[in-house]
């Protein structure tokens, strides 16, 4: 996606979430509803931009959707396997042609009912090129993708995609333009969220309150940098699970300390991200209140290669630059053991995970660095700058690896704070930023092919999140023959060969992996996060 690639950017350095607009909130929100169920408060970041599920590639925004909408399948929270959710059915005899049967009873909260043309309407609309949705390359394994996509300079010749037929109102089929297995895996994603007929009548509208098919409606219109209310959808299946809650609201900040403060106080009752200045004391003040276990988010220090090439194009470079970052000492000193060193471009949590894979790119080793640094002459001027988004709690690791490449390179560092993460994405996606940027990545569904192509393909470049601009023909090659493998296990092995490529090159640098850093107060229960930190608000009730 242009403007988390896709997928999840993660704005907080403390959680897979972003941080948004200091605001703070009344214990009222507490209180228990007429109806039932009561009413909470929980921490948010201002979304990048419009919440339109198929535009939405950051983790505020898809936090907010997760709610509104329910997808044709979801994620075990354990084993992060896919389980069907609005798909009766999701059948295919050779991973071309899929045939996809929807379950009865889901309604837009407009009523509506939720038909096989509510997501091909949607799917269609995501894949236009004109729309310049985000979650384009998600559909571009659907045949006829190139019509609607063309390319820079070209204009699309239709707006449907050839692949996909509606057969009736509970039944389409999918046709690929070649076998994917993991298509049925990726579909739970948000890009794949139908949509209603009032989106295509008034998208303005929709952005500011979205019309979903989920647990929870809007509760009026996106309050920028203050709120977003919910509300319970009291027409959602109850197969699916009704949620518990009257309401919620998102409050947004833009310091996680505020946002912790009003944690403590009781004027929130949760947050899925924790400012670092909490790490040592949250255990002990929270108890089994706190949640700290691994996600799906990879942290990485990125480069503009294709926009600056004579800094950050060789290598060599990149790879002295990895190996003079000390992962442990940011992860034990600056996160207080709350991120993992990351020795590979895929998650641990993910199958195709290999620990060490990097080898010595991911070593700390100062002496090898420099000469490696020394042998290609380093970088013009002696002068590269991080960026950052100030809003996610970044400012004290990005300062960190700063001096560590002063001290173990000898080259000057500057760093540059962005207001917002949405500021940096902007930004990067239309080239005006040069300098080395903090990026972070959690899954949109779990499959290794998921941290590969939606970040470092040539077709993420302009629809997507590779804000690097890198482009190597083998990676691409190998990533359409594991899309074509003929079982999942040489499927798998042909990722990981394109891994192999990313780790030679290095076209950005695994740091980190994230561990949840979530809490929550006394008057709620049931309160989790899944691998890709979104919580389970349909889950959550009052304690009390």
């Amino acid at each position: 996606m242009r403007g988390a690639t896709q997928t999840k950017w993660l704005v907080a350095a403390t959680a897979i979430a972003l941080a948004a607009t200091a605001c703070s909130t009344s214990s009222k929100s507490t209180d228990k509803a007429a109806s039932g169920g009561g009413t909470i408060a929980v921490q948010l970041g201002e979304p990048q931009h419009g919440l339109i599920p198929q535009n939405t590639a950051e983790s505020e925004g898809a936090e907010v959707l997760g709610a509104l909408f329910a997808g044709l399948i979801e994620y075990d929270t354990k084993t992060n396997e896919p389980k069907l959710r609005v798909a009766e059915s999701i059948e295919s005899p050779d991973s071309k042609l899929w045939t996809i049967k929807l379950k009865d009873g889901y309604t837009f909260h407009n009523g509506e009912k939720v038909t096989a043309q509510s997501f091909v309407d949607a799917w269609n609309w995501g894949a236009n090129q004109d729309n310049a949705a985000e979650g384009l390359p998600f559909f571009a394994k659907i045949e006829g993708s190139e019509d609607l996509s063309p390319g820079k300079d070209k204009k699309p010749t239709t707006d449907k995609l050839k692949g996909l037929t509606v057969v009736d109102d509970k039944t389409f089929t999918v046709a690929l333009s070649a076998p994917f297995s993991q298509f049925k895996t990726m579909l739970g994603y948000n890009a794949f969220y139908p949509l209603p007929k009032a989106f295509f009548q008034d998208k303005k509208t929709f952005e500011e309150a979205p019309i979903g098919n989920g647990p929870f409606q809007m509760d009026g219109k996106w309050e920028h940098n203050q709120q977003i209310k919910i509300k319970r959808y009291d027409n959602f299946p109850a197969s699916d699970g009704k949620a518990k809650l009257q309401g919620v609201t998102f409050k947004i900040y833009d310091k996680l300390e505020t946002a912790y403060n009003d944690l403590r106080a009781d004027n929130i009752q949760a947050t899925d991200k924790l400012p670092i200045s909490a790490m040592g004391t949250v255990k002990g003040e929270f108890g089994d209140r706190y949640i700290y276990k691994p996600e799906s988010g990879v942290g990485y220090i990125g480069f503009p290669i294709a926009t600056n090439p004579a800094t950050y194009g060789k290598p060599e470079v990149r790879k002295a630059i990895s190996m003079a970052i000390d992962r442990e000492a940011i992860t034990k000193t600056i996160f207080s053991g709350t991120r993992v060193p990351a020795d590979d471009f895929v998650n641990p949590l993910i199958p195709g995970y290999r620990k060490g894979a990097m080898g010595d790119a991911a070593k700390y080793d100062p002496t090898k660095a420099k000469a490696l640094w020394d042998s290609v002459g380093g970088v013009p001027n002696n002068t590269i700058e991080l960026g950052y988004n100030a809003d996610g709690g970044h400012k004290e690791w990005i300062e960190a690896v700063a001096n560590q490449l002063k001290k173990n390179l000898g080259v000057e560092v500057t760093t540059k704070p962005f207001e917002k993460f949405g500021k940096i994405l902007d930004a990067l996606g239309a080239k005006q930023y040069s300098g080395g940027f903090r990026m972070a990545w959690s899954m949109d569904y779990p499959s290794i092919e998921n941290y590969e192509r939606p970040i470092f393909s040539k077709v993420a470049i302009e629809n997507g999140s590779n804000y690097g601009g890198y482009v190597n023909e083998k990676f691409e090659a190998l990533l359409d023959q594991a899309d074509q493998a003929k079982n999942p296990e040489e499927g798998l092995k042909l990722y990981q060969q394109a891994d192999d490529v990313l780790i030679e090159d290095l076209p950005y640098i695994p740091v980190y992996t994230y561990m949840s850093s979530a809490a929550y107060s006394k008057k709620i229960k049931n309160f989790d996060t899944d691998a890709q930190g979104r919580m389970n608000l349909d889950e959550v009730e009052l304690a009390g």
